[in-house]
């Protein structure tokens, strides 16, 4: 062990006394310092702003005046998501899929304002976060640190001592991937930052260590790497070269193949393809604002046969209202078939892009970080459900009253004169039936249950990579 941490040290030695390393890693470190301090300002901010948009958004649709039930179905309401603590280190998708949802009667709008203000605060770099600067930035500083570890002690002609002296092959390994942990270890103070803020404002203590640990094997796998491909390369120039590519391969090449190959084998037809064979089939089931449209001509009969009446003006309810009632419930249950169809390709696109994980570290550690900070895609899918569900809820709410409030007459004679406006429009106190909506992370156990297959490829990749480099170095010769 002594052997090993005098290595580390020596390493640590020449690194403190190149320009060229200090200037690199003060660049670095000033990068992750940076890019830490601006990303938790803003989604501290946006935390802060959709929180209090989700208040004002519900007290508007509350102190709405007496009106037609109908009407303020259309009025419609927002519902924010929140971004949850661990955003801190990385946003995922929440920059991609919106932050917004408007909630309307027969319609199922997308997320909108998606964020774009990251690239007003970072110039270019529009989706630059913690998590970039750790999955991209990061393992080029140790890349042009350590590509020379090995290599520059044949060209010194110093191995050949060193193993004369007894120091086996695995300990020179040992302390060479000793000094690049270390360096790993410096980078990632300001990330354990992060999750101890993302702790203190609600996450749980679990998802911050896990999501630690993860980036601490991703870092090691680099360390790893760069110690075999160094105690193989004839000379610096080739070792450089192939990490370089290595890196090219794994940050760039194999993610966009991943995402090309899940969008090939699980097609997602467009919106305006889904729109149209939706509203196809929207068509058949009859028109809510319409109550003598004949896909109602039976609700109408079993009503009337119900109450033993011969007119729907003899009905002790409002026959409209149950029609929109109705219409609403088989119109939702047509779209919830449509949108779950869509969540069900987008996981499987999903879900193959993350098997590519198997080669390629960079993209094990970006879906474990997406998985372990609540950001991930099963976390939006969720917020469409449930901000689906309090649509759902308050409109069909609003249809109630329009049921049991106002009378089918007055209904009908709506636009007769101000008068008759007036008595066809119902209290306030009825829009009650909205639900506060608040929209947290997936418990701890979810998020580790998802997170645990990425976590596991980031751990046979160290695993493999450190046995390997043992193997190596074992029959390393000067």
């Amino acid at each position: 062990m002594t052997v090993i941490l005098a290595i580390a040290r020596q390493e640590w030695r020449l690194w403190l006394r190149s320009r060229v390393a200090i200037l690199a890693m003060a660049l670095v470190s000033l990068i992750i310092a940076a890019t830490s301090l601006l990303n938790a300002h803003r989604m501290a901010d946006e935390r802060e702003h959709r929180i209090h948009q989700q208040a004002v958004a519900e007290q508007t649709f509350l102190e709405q005046p007496d009106r037609h039930p109908h009407r303020m179905v259309h009025y419609g309401h927002y519902v924010f998501r929140a971004p949850p603590p661990l955003s801190l280190v990385d946003p995922g998708v929440d920059s991609v899929t919106g932050q917004s949802i408007f909630l309307e009667g027969h319609r199922q709008n997308t997320p909108m304002f998606a964020d774009v203000r990251a690239s007003a605060n970072l110039g270019s770099f529009q989706s630059i976060s913690p998590a970039f600067v750790y999955q991209l930035l990061v393992p080029l500083l140790l890349i042009s640190l350590g590509h020379g570890v090995f290599v520059r002690e044949r060209e010194s002609k110093t191995l050949a001592p060193l193993l004369a002296q007894g120091v086996s092959g695995s300990s020179l390994f040992m302390g060479k991937f000793l000094a690049l942990a270390s360096l790993s270890g410096t980078l990632l103070i300001p990330l354990v930052i992060l999750t101890v803020i993302a702790i203190a404002i609600g996450d749980h203590a679990l998802m911050g260590v896990g999501l630690t640990l993860g980036y601490a094997m991703y870092l090691l796998v680099w360390c790893a790497l760069i110690c075999v491909i160094s105690a193989i390369a004839p000379n610096r120039g080739l070792a450089l070269g192939v990490l370089v590519f290595i890196w090219l391969a794994w940050a760039l090449i194999l993610p966009r193949l991943a995402i090309a190959s899940a969008g090939a084998m699980h097609s997602v037809p467009s919106k305006l393809e889904t729109d149209f064979q939706m509203y196809a089939d929207i068509r058949e089931l009859g028109d809510g604002h319409n109550a003598s449209d004949p896909a109602f001509t039976q609700l109408r009969a079993n009503l009337l046969a119900q109450y033993d009446v011969e007119r729907v003006e003899d009905l002790p309810i409002n026959f409209r209202g149950v029609v929109a009632q109705t219409s609403e419930a088989d119109l939702t249950t047509l779209m919830n078939e449509y949108a779950d169809r869509r969540m069900t390709k987008e996981r499987s696109q999903s879900s193959h892009s993350n098997r590519f994980g198997w080669v390629s570290p960079v993209i094990a550690i970006s879906t474990a970080s997406r998985h372990l900070s609540g950001t991930d895609l099963a976390t939006h899918h969720r917020f469409l459900r449930e901000a689906e569900d309090v649509r759902f809820d308050f409109v069909q709410g609003l249809n109630q009253s329009h049921i049991d409030t106002l009378s089918y007459t007055d209904d009908i004679n709506r636009n007769r004169n101000a008068e008759a406006a007036r008595r066809a429009r119902i209290s306030a106190e009825n829009w009650e039936v909205l639900d506060r909506f608040e929209f947290t992370p997936d418990p701890s156990d979810a998020r580790a249950q998802r997170a645990l297959s990425p976590l596991t490829q980031l751990a046979l990749w160290l695993i493999i990579l450190v046995g390997l480099g043992h193997l190596v170095c074992a029959r390393v010769k000067p």
